[in-house]
């Protein structure tokens, strides 16, 4: 018995997993496929077509050239806002006074804003409405210092905020409007020199990220006009004439594009006109971005060019359905548990916008499942990744346990370390 014992021992710890390669387990934001090359006319100077739910890029022109953004800066502004609110940090009902600061750039006639006076109070809803409608500079300051203390201090937060989403190295802030040092007067950063600046694929990064993590800001950025306070005898005009809710307006339906809602202009002198549109047409939402227009109208008529160009050439193509079986990999190893394999489907769907006609022939996919797994396993836990390559690009989705798995019984899992103990002893002796 004792002999019988000790044989048992030697085969646990004999026991043999079969080693597949693991791939870390990441969230489904497919990266860039490769833009298109061509030549669309645009006057900007430089421009981005992606795609909003993955990311991926469609159409590129000197994407990755820092620029003045003018007051597309306040997407970014927007985002921290929302993520406060989000995270209970502020309420929309919240009162906030108008600083100096504030009231210096609200009354300067030079600048976007509506008149406010220092001492003046107002609602986060009612700035926040002031912010995506008129692009009102006094309105992103007060916000900006409700949030961190001074816009200095929300700027810096603005700054490590652009590194967490990815955007690239040269994004950089130095205030919450995306307003020239020279307009900020005595009010300009000590601590942050230069200028705003950032690039065409950082606005659009910025504008996916605000869409896909707080989709309510098309609540706010699709409204035409709306009066700050209802006593004003003139209501704020939206200065994103394509809204799809201006079909109506005589002044502005020449730039009207069905399904856009959003999301930020701008301008300086510096910037030229800048513009982050976005639209949506069958369940396909797309984000265009244009820096340096020549013209306001230009602008808007270079993200028709834009939005045109991805609605005409490309589809949506579901490439992987969710819980579908894998057939590269059907199962995956595990310990310890009543079976010693696990089957696997899929945990998501994944979907590309690709160019009408795409074969699926070029979609390679490759799959790949977790060697470390030990039962008890429950369906849908994440076993592995499918990582699917199209323009040698990877996208990456999870792979998860079709169903739930218990752990194995003492008597069963030792009868099956003994069994395999003397399966591999037999195989040894036939290799020798």
């Amino acid at each position: 018995m004792n002999r019988f014992w000790k044989w048992g021992k030697l085969a646990l710890a004999a026991m043999i997993t079969v080693q597949i390669a693991v791939s870390p387990l990441v969230a489904n934001t497919a990266q860039a496929a490769e833009a298109d090359t061509t030549n669309l006319g645009l006057t900007a100077k430089a421009a981005v077509l992606m795609e909003a739910s993955t990311g991926q890029v469609l159409y590129a022109q000197n994407e990755n050239t820092a620029m003045p953004p003018a007051s597309m800066a306040k997407m970014m502004t927007e985002y921290l806002v929302l993520d406060s609110i989000a995270n209970k940090k502020m309420d929309w009902t919240d009162t906030l006074t108008i600083s100096d600061y504030s009231a210096f750039l609200s009354n300067n006639k030079a600048l976007s804003g509506i008149p406010k006076a220092e001492g003046d109070q107002y609602t986060v809803q009612d700035l926040f409405n002031a912010v995506t409608i008129y692009s009102d500079n006094g309105a992103a300051v007060a916000l900006a210092e409700k949030i961190a203390g001074s816009e200095e201090q929300f700027a810096q937060l603005m700054n490590e905020t652009a590194a967490k989403l990815g955007l690239s190295k040269d994004a950089y802030f130095i205030n919450t409007s995306g307003l020239d040092r020279v307009d900020l007067g005595k009010y300009a950063p000590a601590s942050l020199p230069g200028e705003t600046v950032f690039t065409a694929k950082d606005a659009a990064l910025i504008a996916f990220h605000l869409l896909n993590d707080y989709p309510d800001i098309l609540k706010f950025s699709s409204i035409p006009s709306k009066k700050f306070r209802p006593t004003d005898a003139n209501a704020m005009v939206n200065w994103n004439w394509m809204l799809e809710g201006n079909k109506d307006n005589v002044n502005f339906k020449k730039f009207v594009y069905q399904g856009l809602d959003g999301l930020k202009t701008g301008h300086t002198d510096k910037a030229g006109f800048c513009f982050t549109g976005t639209a949506i047409r069958n369940d396909t939402r797309l984000i265009a971005v244009v820096m340096n227009s020549s013209t306001r109208d230009n602008s808007f008529f270079d993200t028709k060019k834009l939005l045109d160009f991805g609605y005409s050439n490309f589809e949506k193509k579901e490439v992987v359905k969710a819980d579908t079986a894998v057939e590269s990999l059907p199962t995956v190893p595990l310990k310890k548990g009543t079976n010693t394999e696990i089957p696997v489907v899929t945990g998501e769907s994944l979907s590309l916008l690709v160019k009408k006609g795409t074969p699926d022939t070029a979609f390679v996919k490759t799959a790949e499942g977790r060697s470390d797994l030990v039962a008890p396993i429950t369906k849908g836990q994440e076993v592995g990744t499918m990582t699917v390559t199209f323009e040698n690009k990877p996208y990456t989705i999870k792979l998860v346990a079709a169903n739930d798995e218990e752990k194995g019984s003492w008597f069963r899992l030792f009868f099956r370390a003994i069994k395999n103990f003397f399966v591999d002893m037999i195989g040894g002796a036939k290799k020798g």
